[in-house]
């Protein structure tokens, strides 16, 4: 990564900071809401593009009574993870209700393979979702996670 890129970055976050974590929570904070964002919105992005193929195989499974799904989720995905939520952050970035935001950012969240459920978990992500809707700032962390400008995608960033 060059230091411009990396420059940018690091504005991108100190942004969010700025703009959605101030006054919400502490300093020493920041990570616990910024890192969690920072690696779903790579993983979303990497996803984006097979998606409706996951959907697909998802609704293909279900209907022949498939539990064990995650090989052939994962091969849909071609990724080692996958997201069967029929949402993504883009469809995210419209709710206009707080409370269904936090609804469906949960479902999203709920939607990613246990792999991933992992990481969240390690995280402990979850934990701040209940202060950031209080806040009404869901839907303004999502947005700026959408910025763009800054492209957390493979083709972005490798």
């Amino acid at each position: 990564m060059d230091q411009a890129t990396h420059n940018k970055i690091v504005s991108f976050i100190w942004g969010i900071a700025d703009d959605v974590l101030r006054d919400l929570f502490k300093r020493g904070k920041y990570p616990d809401v910024i890192l969690p964002m920072c690696v779903i919105r790579r993983m979303d992005a990497v996803l984006e593009p097979t998606k409706q193929k996951v959907l697909d195989t998802r609704r293909m499974l279900d209907a022949a009574g498939i539990t064990e799904q995650r090989a052939a989720l994962c091969d849909a995905a071609g990724q080692a993870f996958y997201n069967t939520s029929r949402f993504t952050l883009r469809d995210l970035k419209s709710r206009g209700s707080q409370q269904r935001l936090l609804a469906d950012f949960e479902d999203y969240l709920n939607g990613f393979s246990a792999n991933v459920q992992d990481i969240l978990d390690n995280f402990k992500f979850r934990n701040q979702l209940q202060t950031l809707s209080r806040a009404d700032a869901i839907g303004t962390l999502i947005n700026k996670f959408l910025d763009p400008d800054i492209d957390l995608s493979p083709a972005g960033i490798d």
